[in-house]
């Protein structure tokens, strides 16, 4: 029976497995992790299934092997002239050591997940186990085509989608084509094979326009909210929070004396995780209506544990329960278009650029690490600011005419 085993002198993998009747061992580079033993025990799998349907090639796996190079009387294996000639050369196709797209699964996730938030990997993962493996899992890596990721794209196009009566949105398909990309390409790399994914462009996404509240709007939905979501609402409104942002946000991340609020975590899909980039991680400049709305809320929840927001069991606010139950009911109680909260980021950044703050400032406040994006979104709700409203030409002409007709 075929085994991963370690040695206890070294602390080193080694293979461990019979091939003609005879014992082999080989020996790896690789210590003792976890992680490396899941890699190992994945190559000793496929070992297993060539040797069972007759396809195995000693050299192509252990082309350094003593029982390659040497023959086999001191080690016990069966003479040269028993293994096929093409075992004792190196493999003439690079494909041949391609594990399937299940077995190299497990070795990318491992080698990538140490990059990932937890929420990334676990949506990531949900995303692989009910779309991927399905579809690729058992197939070698290196015999999937060009044709079957274009139809496999084309039913994802035709997966129902969240909402009732609607398909995977162009964004949600793409994310799980980059995922599948990414993997054969790494694989491809790997094991010499042609990537069949080079040439598969990205489905056009439609561009959505945001739809911030006015001012007065803002004002209109804190005045009308039930009283304990009331300061919730004024630092949405007015720090341009992200949802998961201001769900997470602690007590000792509220800086009263400098008047700041520290980003440093996030709570999303129900649990704790760090900020979505390195530049989301912030200091927000408190101002005055938030400064009394925060005051007010410590008196308030600052009791119930270390959330600023939170049930009275102290948990954090679940997204889902407060659209269904706070978000929807109100909009829906004053008339005003249902969108989704995060529109409350969008309107402090519009409040902001129409208010004439300084460009840059309000880029570090909303975690951009530039103005660009900046510009490119909200530049339309603020075209003074900006002038590119035309408004400077026609005063130019209308200030050239005028010095014409007096000479």
């Amino acid at each position: 029976m075929a085994k991963v085993r370690s040695r206890p002198e070294t602390g080193k993998l080694y293979f461990d497995f019979f091939y003609q009747g005879k014992r082999c061992r080989e020996q790896t580079d690789l210590s003792d992790t976890q992680a490396n033993r899941k890699r190992v025990e994945a190559v000793m799998r496929r070992i297993q299934t060539e040797i069972q349907i007759g396809t195995f090639n000693y050299a192509s796996y252990f082309p350094n092997s003593k029982v390659v190079q040497h023959g086999s009387k001191a080690n016990g294996f069966p003479g040269a002239t028993q293994l096929p000639q093409q075992a004792i050369e190196p493999s003439p196709t690079p494909t041949a050591n391609a594990p399937t797209f299940q077995e190299f699964l497990e070795i990318w996730l491992i080698e990538n997940e140490v990059r990932w938030r937890r929420t990334t990997t676990k949506l990531r993962r949900e995303m692989i186990q009910l779309h991927l493996v399905p579809a690729f899992g058992k197939q070698l890596t290196s015999t999937i085509t060009r044709a079957q990721l274009l139809e496999f794209r084309a039913k994802l196009c035709k997966r129902p989608g969240i909402r009732q009566g609607t398909t995977l949105a162009p964004k949600t398909v793409n994310e799980i084509m980059a995922l599948l990309l990414s993997i054969l390409g790494e694989a491809a790399d790997r094991y010499g094979f042609q990537n069949p994914g080079e040439r598969i462009s990205r489905l056009k996404v439609r561009r959505k326009d945001i739809e911030p509240f006015s001012l007065a709007e803002a004002l209109q939905i804190i005045e009308t909210v039930r009283p304990d979501y009331r300061h919730y609402f004024t630092v949405r409104f007015f720090t341009g929070m992200r949802t998961g942002e201001v769900h997470g946000l602690k007590w000792k991340y509220v800086d009263f004396e400098r008047r700041q609020i520290l980003i440093r975590e996030t709570f999303t899909h129900g649990e704790q995780d760090d900020t979505k980039t390195d530049g989301s991680m912030r200091e927000i400049q408190m101002g005055q209506q938030v400064f009394d709305a925060l005051r007010a809320q410590e008196e308030l929840t600052r009791h119930l544990g270390e959330y600023v927001f939170c049930s009275t069991a102290g948990k954090p606010i679940d997204l889902h329960n407060f659209v269904r139950r706070v978000w929807n009911p109100l909009l829906d109680h004053l008339g005003l278009t249902r969108r989704r909260p995060y529109q409350m980021r969008h309107t402090a950044a519009t409040l902001w650029l129409g208010a004439g703050e300084n460009p840059e400032w309000i880029a570090s406040q909303l975690g951009h690490t530039t103005t660009e994006m900046l510009f490119r979104v909200y530049s339309r709700f603020v075209p003074n600011l900006t002038r590119k409203d035309g408004s400077a030409f026609e005063r130019m002409l209308a200030d050239n005419s005028t010095t014409e007709e007096s000479t």
